[in-house]
């Protein structure tokens, strides 16, 4: 059991941030993040970890397939039992999901049979393959523009509308979460969009997205999300 006295501290010792893509860099260093979250329970920090671990591209491997990938998430979803966290992981999967639909449509590919990616569409999607925004506006109203941005080639302008994109879903949670465990693990993940942008450059983005599409997840069994927006 986490004492809140030390969250509250732990908090309160976290600097804040500039706006995204003004900040040349993170608030603080990882190493100096990494000193700080000592103040968190075992199992709390091995939490942490396995949602880091999942979302967070540079843990995973170049060749990484997209079984693998869907296996992660999967076991992150079922090793993670705070509704918050498990909704943040969701939402993140469904964002990644989207964005390789949008690529694997521009390159012509027929719709994928059966279900797609990860996420709470992956049958959603291939059923609406035809409509320019997957019939998704309402829930995902980024998607016009990202279509935009890969039909104008500018993956460096995609990265950063879909960091964008991350970093007000995590500022929506985080008004709901002030000196508890998901406030941290909330920091921690828009300290990570804060690092990634100040590492993106035209070229690094570039490969990254055409990774993803390579890596599609197509043709790949539907993670089980029963429950998970309780």
């Amino acid at each position: 059991m986490p004492n809140p006295d030390a969250y509250i501290a732990l908090i309160s010792s976290l600097p804040g941030s500039e706006r995204l893509f003004v900040a040349k860099q993170p608030p603080l260093s990882r190493l100096r993040l990494d000193r700080r979250l000592t103040a968190l329970t075992p199992e709390d920090a091995r939490v942490l970890k396995v949602l880091e671990h999942a979302l967070n591209w540079g843990d995973y491997e170049i060749g990484v397939t997209d079984a693998q990938a869907i296996g992660r998430c999967n076991e992150a979803l079922h090793d993670i039992s705070q509704p918050t966290l498990r909704k943040i992981l969701i939402e993140r999967m469904d964002l990644r999901t989207v964005v390789a639909a949008l690529r694997l449509r521009k390159q012509g590919v027929s719709p994928p049979a059966g279900s797609f990616g990860m996420g709470r569409w992956v049958r959603h999607i291939p059923a609406n393959w035809n409509d320019p925004s997957f019939r998704l506006e309402g829930p995902m109203p980024w998607i016009k523009e990202a279509q935009q941005l890969l039909d104008a080639a500018d993956p460096l302008g995609l990265e950063r509308l879909l960091l964008s994109v991350s970093h007000k879903q995590l500022k929506r949670h985080a008004a709901r979460h002030y000196f508890d465990f998901e406030a941290v693990v909330i920091y921690v993940l828009i300290w990570n969009i804060f690092d990634r942008w100040a590492q993106s450059n035209a070229q690094d983005a570039a490969i990254r997205f055409e990774h993803l599409a390579q890596q599609a997840m197509a043709n790949v069994a539907k993670i089980d999300f029963e429950g998970a927006n309780t």
